[in-house]
């Protein structure tokens, strides 16, 4: 007898104890320090907000080995409190004691929605982002820090984040497609057949995870949507959403979009940007593919329009999906919606 899975909707609590335990490994935090950039851009947008942090009293929401505290510290903080909601809670209490900050770094367990604070903070400081900026993102917490936590004037760090949208041709999906009318010459056996079957598999609707290299993006990126952390609401993250243009470079065929975000650490000279941009060095984020039902061929200058929008999955809260409305060229209106799979809600019957 067959069995289906029917995906179905995760409570709150399984939800969010699925999304704990991802980091009760230290895999994730080797690969989180390990990003140069990603760590290295924090630490400087903390240090050049010296004259902001010193002397004050500083919130690391989901602070993790407690790396980011440190860092509020070593620019002058007088007080940090670093909520963590996982076992790796543990692992920063021992860090911070390594580095002689105990006397300024209060490590909590638990979720910044339960944790009682005994003061209003000046500052909070948090690695929130997720994949295509808002899966499995924190962002959430850090908006109720802010409404709970924050003084008036306080400052956010990052402060604000910007998603941007490309039209690309991946060699590695055409290669792919086309290995199927090779078989023959190969082995006498026609397998051409499969071509279609392998569209269907390749090309679905899951948000793929990848690298995308320079030379595979079809157009300068557009940007479909800012959040200002100072102001953003929850409900306005339920659905965020917005329209792009774009102009292809040259001739190609378009069979994915990407999505890129960046992050804005406002600093005395100049804004710090942190950006997973595929024009940028490499981070653990890399870049969200959608791709397409089928490539479109486009020339130079052949304009790509549409609209995004992205909003939290029906199975799982912490989970993005992104519909995309694009028109490519002379083509008619297209639609497709994308989410990263979620084999946790498949697991247990």
């Amino acid at each position: 007898m067959s069995h289906v899975v029917k995906k179905r909707k995760l409570d709150k609590t399984r939800q969010d104890r699925l999304y704990f335990d991802s980091y009760t490994d230290v895999t994730i935090h080797e690969e989180m320090i390990a990003d140069h950039v990603r760590t290295n851009t924090y630490r400087m947008a903390i240090l050049r907000n010296s004259e902001s942090i010193r002397g004050k009293v500083v919130l690391d929401v989901g602070a993790g080995t407690g790396v980011l505290s440190i860092f509020c510290v070593q620019a002058g903080a007088k007080k940090v409190y670093a909520v963590e909601a996982c076992s790796i809670a543990e692992q920063a209490v021992k860090i911070v004691q390594l580095n002689n900050m105990e006397d300024k770094i209060e490590v909590i367990r638990g979720t910044v929605e339960t944790v009682d604070l005994p003061e209003k903070v000046e500052v909070i400081v948090s690695e929130w982002m997720g994949y295509a900026l808002l899966h499995e993102s924190m962002l959430n917490s850090v908006l109720y820090a802010r409404d709970k936590w924050l003084s008036p004037g306080g400052i956010i760090l990052p402060s604000k984040a910007e998603l941007y949208i490309a039209p690309i041709s991946d060699p590695v999906v055409e290669d792919r497609l086309h290995f199927w009318y090779t078989v023959k010459d190969q082995y006498g056996v026609d397998m051409s057949c499969m071509s279609d079957f392998a569209t269907t598999c390749i090309m679905n609707s899951d948000i793929t995870v990848n690298s995308v290299t320079v030379e595979d993006v079809l157009s300068h990126p557009a940007r479909f949507a800012e959040l200002d952390l100072h102001s953003v609401t929850v409900e306005e993250l339920r659905s965020v959403k917005g329209k792009f243009r774009c102009e292809s470079f040259g001739s190609a065929a378009v069979n994915a979009f990407c999505v890129h975000f960046t992050v804005t650490f406002p600093c005395p000279d100049k804004p710090l940007v942190l950006s997973t941009s595929p024009f940028k060095p490499e981070t653990h984020w890399k870049q969200a593919v959608l791709y397409l039902d089928a490539p479109v061929d486009v020339v130079q200058d052949t304009v790509v329009t549409g609209e995004v929008s992205m909003y939290p999955s029906e199975e799982s809260g912490r989970h993005i999906c992104i519909h995309v409305d694009y028109t490519i060229g002379e083509q008619k209106r297209q639609s497709k919606t994308f989410s990263i799979p979620d084999w946790s809600s498949e697991a247990q019957p």
